[in-house]
């Protein structure tokens, strides 16, 4: 069975994963570490526990979502995997940042594409990647099927859905992608999303003001 561990990072309270199995082999999903605190307690975390990261996850390249990876790659000197429509964004995130107020240096490091269709390996445990673009143009969700639980990104929130007023977001898009890949999956199915607390899809069909049809 699998392990996620949920850190909630920076100003933006963006949830960084990482996902575990008995081998103590992980994926580390968006790291959004910024302050040395908190770099210090995720690293820990993975120290403590003898965890060894496999790979860098992305959901998508928001600024919030990133603040931690230069320092993640260069601490684990793994791949960071991440979808080919959000190269850009992660380009851009020097320029969010100082919008933002503070610096944030263009990342440098081995990035692998994904999309969907691909499987991801921990152990042998699979994950599906699914294609959830609306929020960013691209957006992914990483899905475990024997666990029953999906890592939404900003996709989906518990009784909520990711802005769509960012550049190239999309409201229309981000709708289809929830209700098409997300909301399909069996009700049980627990989400981890982006920021805020887990829901479940269940839920989420039966009480979201965004995508229920009742």
């Amino acid at each position: 069975m699998l392990n996620v561990e949920t850190f909630t990072f920076n100003p933006f309270s963006e949830n960084t994963y990482l996902i575990y199995n008995e081998e103590k082999v992980a994926f580390l999903i968006d790291p959004g570490n910024m302050p040395d605190a908190e770099t210090n307690l995720l690293a820990d975390f993975i120290k403590s526990n003898e965890l060894k990261i496999q790979n860098i996850l992305l959901t998508h390249a928001h600024i919030d979502h990133v603040l931690g990876l230069q320092w993640a790659y260069n601490e684990f000197n793994v791949p960071v995997l991440v979808h080919l429509e959000e190269i850009e964004i992660l380009e851009k995130a020097p320029f969010t940042a100082k919008n933002y107020g503070f610096f944030f240096p263009a990342f440098k490091g081995e990035i692998q594409i994904i999309k969907e269709g691909d499987e991801l390996k921990l152990g042998s445990d699979t994950f599906e990647i699914f294609d959830v673009p609306g929020h960013s143009p691209g957006s992914v969700a990483f899905y475990n099927k024997k666990d029953e639980f999906v890592i939404s990104g900003d996709a989906l929130f518990m009784m909520s859905i990711g802005r769509t007023d960012l550049y190239k977001g999309n409201y229309d898009q981000l709708i289809t992608s929830i209700k098409t890949k997300l909301l399909t999956l069996p009700e049980s199915t627990k989400v981890f999303s982006g920021h805020g607390k887990s829901t479940n899809v269940g839920f989420e069909k039966a009480h979201n003001p965004f995508v229920n049809s009742k």
